[in-house]
C-alpha cells in the first residue's frame, strides 16, 4: 500500500504579506528587541507571524491583524527616532491604543502644554525619570479627569494604573510650579490580617502601609531629589489618620485604597481641599478590608458626590489591567464568580 502525499492545510484567502522597510538598520535592531522579544510580542498579541529580511519586517497573517501589526511597528520605529527607548509596556500600550503617533517630547510639566497634546489626541506625563504614557482609552480619560478638574476618582481594580497615574500627574505638576508640594495618603488597614504590635518609632509603623505610594514616587524622581524633597515637606506620605485639621492648600493630594475609609474619615478628608489644591481618590471596592458591617466612604462618596460640578468619577475593569496577562484572567475569573453567587 503506498504512502498517499501529504496535502497542506489551505491558506486562507485574507493571509497574505505586508512588508515594511526601515531605512536605520541601528533603530530596527532596537525595534527587534534583544533575541527579537519584541517582535515576539506583537506576534503573540497580534496572532501574526514576524520575519526579517534585511533592513524590511515582513508581517504575515490575516488583514486586521497584518495592519494592525504593521501601524505598531512604524509608531514604535518613530519612537526610537525621537530618542526614545522601547519596553514591553509601551508596546503593550501601542497596541492597546491603536495609536502610531510618537512625538519628540519637548519641554513639560505644565497643564497647558498636556491640554495642548491632548487636543492632538497624545497624552504623556513627564517626570525627572520618565515619561508615562496611558495604555488603555480609559487610562487615557482618566489623566485628562486630572488635569480637567479639581477633584477626581479613579475606580478599579487593581492594577489598573489608578495610583501611579495619579502620582505621576503630581509629581509632573510639582516640578511645573502648579503645586507647591504632594501628599499621598491611605487608610493604614491590614488586608485581613492581624499584624499585632510592630515594632519602631511612629514611621517605622507606618511605612509598611505605605509602600506603594514610596515605589511609584521612587519611578518618576531620582532618589537623592526625592530624598530632599521628603525631607522639606514638598512631598508628604501620610496615613489617613494624620489629615484630620489640616487645610491643604497650594498641593496635589492623593488618598490611595479609599475602599478602606470609613464614612466618617471620607468626609473628613474630602474637606482638606483648600486653595490651588486638587485632590485624587483612588479606591477598589471588591477590595474592602473595613470592619464586617462598616460601609465603605468610597461608595458613599461615589453615591453623593456623581453629580457634583467639578468632580469626575473614571472607571476601569480588567481590561485595563496593564501587569501580568495572567492577573486580567485572574480578575474575570472572581468577577464571574461573584456574578454566579449572586
Amino acid at each position: 500500500m503506498g504512502i498517499s502525499a501529504l496535502t497542506p492545510p489551505p491558506v486562507p484567502e485574507d493571509v497574505q504579506e505586508t512588508l515594511l522597510e526601515f531605512p536605520d538598520n541601528r533603530l530596527l535592531i532596537g525595534l527587534c528587541g534583544e533575541f527579537d522579544r519584541n517582535l515576539a510580542q506583537v506576534e503573540h498579541q497580534l496572532g501574526v507571524q514576524i520575519i526579517r529580511r534585511g533592513n524590511q519586517l515582513a508581517v504575515i497573517g490575516p488583514g486586521a491583524a497584518r495592519s494592525q501589526a504593521a501601524v505598531v511597528l512604524r509608531g514604535l520605529y518613530a519612537r526610537l527616532e525621537a530618542g526614545r527607548q522601547i519596553d514591553a509596556g509601551d508596546i503593550d500600550g501601542a497596541i492597546r491604543m491603536g495609536d502610531p503617533i510618537f512625538e519628540t517630547p519637548g519641554r513639560g510639566g505644565e497643564p497647558a502644554d498636556q491640554l495642548e497634546m491632548f487636543q492632538g489626541g497624545k497624552v504623556e506625563i513627564r517626570t525627572r525619570k520618565k515619561i508615562i504614557e496611558p495604555r488603555t482609552e480609559a487610562q487615557k480619560a482618566y489623566v485628562k479627569a486630572l488635569y480637567a478638574n479639581e477633584l477626581g476618582f479613579g475606580i478599579g481594580p487593581a492594577g489598573t494604573g489608578k495610583t501611579y497615574l495619579a502620582v505621576a500627574v503630581g509629581v509632573s505638576m510639582l516640578i511645573g510650579g502648579h503645586v507647591d508640594r504632594i501628599i499621598l495618603s491611605r487608610p493604614a488597614v491590614e488586608a485581613g490580617e492581624r499584624l499585632g504590635f510592630l515594632p519602631g518609632d511612629m514611621k517605622e509603623k507606618v511605612d509598611p502601609y505605605m509602600q506603594p505610594l514610596y515605589d511609584a514616587l521612587n519611578d518618576f524622581l531620582p532618589g537623592k531629589q526625592l530624598q530632599k524633597l521628603m525631607e522639606e515637606k514638598q512631598i508628604e506620605i501620610a496615613p489617613l489618620a494624620f489629615m484630620r485639621g489640616r487645610t491643604l492648600s497650594n498641593a496635589f493630594v492623593v488618598l490611595d485604597e479609599a475602599q478602606n475609609a470609613s464614612s466618617m474619615q471620607m468626609k473628613m478628608f474630602l474637606t482638606r481641599l483648600g486653595e490651588g489644591s486638587r485632590m485624587v481618590i483612588t479606591g477598589d471596592r471588591t477590595q474592602v478590608d473595613l470592619p464586617r458591617g462598616m460601609p465603605s466612604g468610597l461608595a458613599e462618596a461615589e453615591r453623593i458626590l456623581g453629580k457634583v460640578k467639578g468632580v469626575s468619577f473614571n472607571y476601569f475593569t480588567s481590561r485595563d489591567v496593564v501587569r501580568h496577562p495572567l492577573v486580567a484572567r485572574i480578575i474575570e475569573a472572581y468577577e464571574r464568580d461573584d456574578e454566579a453567587a449572586g
